[in-house]
């Protein structure tokens, strides 16, 4: 049995149904289901007795509590956590409540439960802690890629409150023994990704004919790692990762933003032909957002000799099915795109203008 934080959100449903569909181990899912958190993920999973839905706060202790108890996972892997930059400069105190707060909850409830377990039990139980390559700051043009050692140095609220969740997940193995695998991941795509981050809004936006909104000159690089290749390595984490270690997770996919939505804008001039003019034509360069990293790149060579783990999908091969995906599935993207979503884009765009 694996309990499984933020199993309804992005990452999360793709790792709940991916690994009960590889290995069939029963999944415990707890997720608050936010705006970002949509249970419509997990429908294939409908009357599956291997997969218990939970809807609760990783900031409810008693409810961890009875969770552990009663279901006694081998395991934890937690992705419950607020991700979106733009939203954690609007808003950090929820970010600095459920990434932080929340993850020292869950870390404290677990250490109580592993204390509590037979030697055997206790030896094999494992918590995975799913992070992000931004709490490392940004990488000039010509620097080497993180490393597992690189110092952090986080540049938004939301990179902060990750940076913190991890120094607690560091200290409670260092402090407790409670034996924490930590992975650090590049930027992630696929389905199920809510039309807020770059790639699903880019789709979104052009099929519904609206300008794309490109932050800055377009020139900052992200290393973009397909969704199922990240939920394989976390997987290679759980059963193979030392205790204590941390692994850089990325998609060796280095690309210039402007560049990825010019790649979103070919796709869908050939297989959804716009009546008039080609996709491109909407960029819009927008105002930089505060404090914008210019660029991220993720060395995971220690994952790739440790672990056997390498990506199976290179972007453009990602970028095609996450493309594809999105076509198939209008009505899932109806549903999510709500009125407040359409209130969030307003927030967030309507307001700054060209760059």
């Amino acid at each position: 049995m694996l309990l499984v934080t933020g199993g309804a959100g992005f990452i999360g449903s793709n790792f709940v149904l991916s690994t009960l569909a590889a290995t069939g181990e029963p999944v415990v899912n707890l997720d608050k289901l936010t705006y970002a958190g949509n249970v419509r993920n997990l429908e294939a999973l409908a009357g599956d007795p291997r997969h218990i839905f939970v809807k609760g706060d990783v900031c409810d202790r008693p409810l961890l509590r009875d969770l552990l108890a009663r279901h006694r996972p081998r395991a934890i892997l937690h992705f419950a956590a607020e991700s979106h930059v733009d939203r954690s400069i609007q808003g950090p105190a929820e970010f600095v409540q459920t990434n932080l707060v929340g993850t020292f909850n869950l870390l404290d409830e677990a250490r109580a439960f592993h204390d509590r377990l037979p030697d055997a039990e206790k030896r094999s139980f494992r918590f995975v802690h799913v992070s992000t390559d931004e709490v490392y700051g940004s990488l000039g043009e010509s620097d080497s890629a993180f490393t597992e050692n690189t110092a952090y140095a986080p540049n938004s609220p939301y990179a902060a409150s990750k940076a913190g969740s991890d120094h607690l997940a560091r200290a409670y193995w260092h402090t407790y023994g409670l034996p924490v695998v930590t992975t650090n991941c590049s930027n992630n795509y696929g389905p199920f990704q809510f039309p807020e981050k770059l790639i699903p809004l880019m789709i979104h936006n052009a099929l519904a004919g609206k300008a794309l909104p490109v932050y800055g000159d377009g020139q900052n690089v992200r290393d973009w790692l397909y969704v199922l290749d990240h939920c394989a390595a976390l997987r290679a984490a759980l059963e193979r990762g030392r205790p204590g270690e941390t692994y850089n997770i990325g998609g060796a996919s280095e690309t210039r933003n402007l560049d990825v939505v010019n790649r979103i804008c070919g796709l869908l001039d050939e297989v959804r032909p716009r009546a008039n003019g080609r996709y491109a034509e909407l960029i819009q360069f927008v105002a930089d957002r505060p404090g914008h990293d210019r660029r991220y790149a993720v060395d995971c060579s220690k994952l790739q000799a440790e672990l056997g783990w390498k990506p199976i999908e290179t972007f453009e091969s990602g970028l095609k099915n996450t493309v594809r995906w999105y076509l198939e599935h209008a009505e899932w993207v109806a549903d999510v795109t709500s009125g407040a979503y359409r209130n969030w884009v307003d927030a967030n765009y309507a307001k700054r203008g060209a760059a």
